[in-house]
């Protein structure tokens, strides 16, 4: 494919095909075009799988580990491979583009989208980008690298302006995206909806100057969803693609731009080619070869996800439980007999974030599921919730749950404004999402009310309650008597995806006996959900809720005394939905619920206790130093309880290493939270691990760090400007992998630096007592700054200083590198 071909499918159409050809034809596909040999191009959510034009349990996709987990592996080949995955799913899916993966920095832990990004550091997240994109388009998926720029919290962000300064934007902010469109070749940007420095990033001149200028990047701009708001967006060399659709600001507008000369015409033409190139390399266009995707077998993306998911485990903390012993981790098989699984997460794992990230797995283990499976009928696993981590209500559990065609489930009929049935559907659910349609044939503008039909059965006698989730009107019958009639809604200048992904709930109490069986209707008229800029995301989300009534005193108690009798303690803690999901942002790092009394309560009755820490983002670990062993297994994919397995066992090694610093306490911490409607990177350059480098302060847990069954000694480290050859020794008694760092210093520079930056990674691999070599490459860029005046690229000549080891807080090798201006 060449440019002179494109030029001349352009020619044959006129200026109404070509605008037509830059607003989506609906939520997630482009328009086809026969005049140019242009196929229908379909769009996909990730970037934890490939989720397509569904959002529907019906339609299942593998569910890989976080962003956060791959990068916790710090393994490039790895994410790699990940990325070839993720391609065949896209093909399985009929999906083109793969809207992933997001290189947003964890500029703060309290970003409620931080399980959905790589890390704090951007030469990290760099490495492991690069990786990703080139897995998927090697495999001939598009990606879409998201989202530019500054995006990194979820308050106001469809308004929040970022105010950052111009060398912090290009040697933070910008790095990762400088980096995956250079070496990486990506196919498609993402436009963010925020503004930087006072423009919306969707009419940002960074599109023309930096991304098409500077970096030279050839592929499509596309506006995150609702964020085109203007013609000004239509711009020479600002976005290219307007979603979803077909809905828009430019349609006929801009064909009337075009022709005032408010537009120019080769600013268009130059947008439709754009997409025209894009179409090519997916294999969308007519006459240009594709590449096809190698197809995986089921049984091998279990098995890829489950080594994933271990090689990004973190083993944070590994102590003997006596003196004189070895550290409790791997637990010894043979002398388990009565193992305790417990805390709200065991059986109810979190494998995915909220938002963009959600996918519907085909299967999912659990921890409890897992080691079960692992340690097999002659070791006695019992568990315990030990209490709620959260208030909110869940959908119903579909075991209780009957249609009336006697299927797991509730039966759906969406009516008209007379009362119509316009459509049915039979679904194995009880938490639904609409977007952009309710299914084939039936519009969302025509439905006035939604209605669920099952039969509750109960399998425990007691108090129960039952309610509804959602934005809207709710009427709730229960055995022919109406239970509930109210109106929900969203708190003022809530993000949409709120009422997706933590949607507002009211419930009533509910007696049921032991086996009785009741029919429950819910009728529910829908209001919009909010949207930007006064444009409605077309979206609806109902639940139905129910759940016996809780007792976590009781529960506690329950969970301490299966410790206390048990070999092994496994407490499996973490976030909920309503801490960590796309739409808004965390207000306290703290465990919810009582979970933090768990684990204290549970090592005081077993001092062998294993806290496993499920979440996508840190957490507050005020025990930390209480139990021997800390394993953070971040949001792990659907072979989640598989790896735990392996790695408590032995089987695997825990691989990871911190993406990201995990804080001791929330002081100092940057806010997500706009002022004023603006947002100041005051940190400057000092975000992450930079800036607790800059204090003197401990965190909980290094940058970089983390443990694995064995242990390593540094012997020596040579080399200059370029690469530094580091030697080490195995000295423990099991093979093993370890992830050298180097970061980077400048004693006595000029200019304001931070103490120490990564500068690059390698992993070394040993058996017992065997040494190795390891040669670490440095980028040029590691001794560069941005210089604001001359507005281009500097180097402050003279003596760095490169410092080696296994994390940034344990640095035993350094040696000085000249480096010229």
């Amino acid at each position: 494919m060449d440019d002179d071909d494109l030029r001349e499918r352009l020619d044959r159409l006129d200026l109404e095909r070509e605008v037509r050809l830059l607003t989506g034809a609906d939520a997630w596909s482009l328009h086809p075009e026969p005049a140019v040999g242009l196929r229908r191009l379909v769009v996909s959510d990730g970037p934890a799988g490939v989720r397509g034009e569904r959002w529907d349990e019906r339609d299942t996709a593998a569910n890989v580990p976080s962003p956060t987990a791959l990068a916790a592996t710090w393994d490039v080949d790895r994410v790699e491979r990940l990325g070839r995955l993720l391609a065949a799913e896209a093909r399985r899916r009929g999906v083109d583009v793969l809207l992933a993966p997001t290189v947003n920095l964890h500029r703060t832990p309290y970003g409620g989208r931080h399980f959905e990004c790589f890390s704090e550091d951007p030469l990290l997240t760099a490495r492991i980008g690069v990786a990703y994109v080139r897995g998927l388009q090697e495999e001939g998926v598009g990606a879409t690298v998201k989202h530019l720029v500054a995006n990194d919290q979820e308050s106001e962000r469809f308004s929040a302006d970022v105010r950052v300064g111009e060398r912090v934007l290009r040697e933070v902010y910008l790095a990762p995206f400088e980096a995956i469109v250079r070496e990486g070749g990506a196919w498609a940007v993402m436009a963010a909806y925020n503004g930087v420095n006072g423009t919306t990033m969707t009419e940002s001149p960074l599109q023309r100057d930096v991304l098409k200028g500077d970096w030279g990047f050839d592929g499509v701009v596309v506006s995150d969803w609702y964020a085109a708001r203007s013609l000004a967006a239509a711009g020479d060399g600002l976005l290219d693609l307007v979603m979803p659709g077909p809905r828009g600001p430019w349609g006929d507008a801009l064909v009337a731009a075009v022709r005032s000369g408010e537009v120019p015409g080769p600013a268009v033409d130059d947008k439709v080619l754009r997409v025209l190139r894009l179409a090519g390399r997916v294999g969308a266009l007519e006459g240009v070869p594709g590449r096809d995707a190698a197809p995986w077998s089921a049984a091998e993306v279990g098995a890829e996800l489950r080594a994933t998911a271990a090689a990004g485990f973190v083993l944070a903390r590994n102590e003997p439980v006596a003196a004189g012993a070895d550290p409790l981790l791997p637990l010894e098989r043979s002398r388990l007999r009565r193992v305790a699984v417990l805390g709200p997460n065991a059986v109810e794992a979190r494998t995915l974030g909220g938002g963009s990230a959600t996918v519907f797995p085909p299967y999912t283990v659990s921890p409890l599921a897992g080691l079960r499976a692992a340690l097999g009928p002659d070791v006695e696993v019992g568990h315990a919730r030990g209490g709620r981590s959260t208030h909110r209500l869940p959908p119903a559990d579909l075991d209780l749950l009957r249609r009336p065609d006697g299927g797991r489930g509730v039966a759906v009929r969406f009516r008209d404004a007379e009362g119509a049935v316009l459509g049915t559907d039979e679904r194995e659910a009880a938490a639904f999402t609409w977007l952009g349609s309710y299914g084939p044939g039936v519009p969302m503008d025509r439905v006035q009310a939604v209605e669920l039909y099952t039969r509750v059965r109960a399998v425990e006698g007691g108090a129960h309650r039952i309610g509804v989730s959602g934005v809207g009107s709710f009427r709730v019958t229960v055995g022919g008597q109406v239970r509930l009639d109210t109106r929900i809604g969203l708190p003022p200048g809530a993000d949409p995806v709120e009422g997706m992904m933590r949607p507002p709930q009211e419930s009533v109490a509910l007696e049921l006996r032991a086996g009785e069986e009741v029919e429950v209707v819910v009728r529910h008229v829908p209001v919009p959900a909010g949207g930007v800029e006064g444009t409605d995301v077309e979206s609806v989300t109902c639940q139905l809720n129910l759940a016996r009534e809780a007792d976590d005193a009781a529960e506690l108690k329950q969970a301490v005394a299966l410790a206390r009798d048990a070999d092994v303690a496994v407490v499996v803690v973490g976030t909920t939905e309503e801490v960590e999901s796309e739409g808004f942002d965390r207000s306290s790092l703290a465990l919810p619920g009582r979970q933090d009394e768990l684990v204290r309560r549970v090592v005081a009755a077993n001092p062998r206790t294993v806290v496993v820490v499920n979440s996508g983002a840190p957490a507050l670990l005020p025990w930390a130093e209480e139990v021997p062993a800390v394993l953070l297994t971040w949001f792990p994919g659907q072979e989640c309880g598989n790896a735990l397995a392996d790695v408590l066992l032995g089987a695997a090694e825990p691989g990871g290493r911190l993406p990201v610093t995990w804080p001791a306490t929330e002081e100092g911490l940057p806010s997500p939270l706009p002022v004023d409607g603006t947002l100041r990177y005051d940190e400057g350059l000092l975000v992450g691990h930079r800036a607790y480098d800059r204090d003197g302060r401990e965190p909980r847990f290094r940058f970089g760090s983390g443990l694995g069954y064995t242990t390593w000694e540094y012997l020596s480290a040579e080399g200059d400007a370029t690469s530094v050859t580091v030697r080490l020794r195995n000295t423990g008694g099991r093979r093993g992998r370890e992830v050298v760092q180097v970061y980077a210093s400048r004693p006595d520079s000029a200019l304001e630096r931070p103490v120490r930056w990564l500068a690059g990674f390698a992993a070394a691999e040993a058996d017992p007592g065997g040494e190795v070599a390891v040669t670490v490459d440095l980028p040029g860029r590691t001794y560069r700054h941005w210089d604001e005046t001359g507005s281009r690229w500097a180097t402050e000549a003279g003596v760095f200083r490169l410092h080696v080891g296994p994390s940034s807080g344990v640095l035993p090798l350094q040696l000085d590198v000249q480096v010229p201006g």
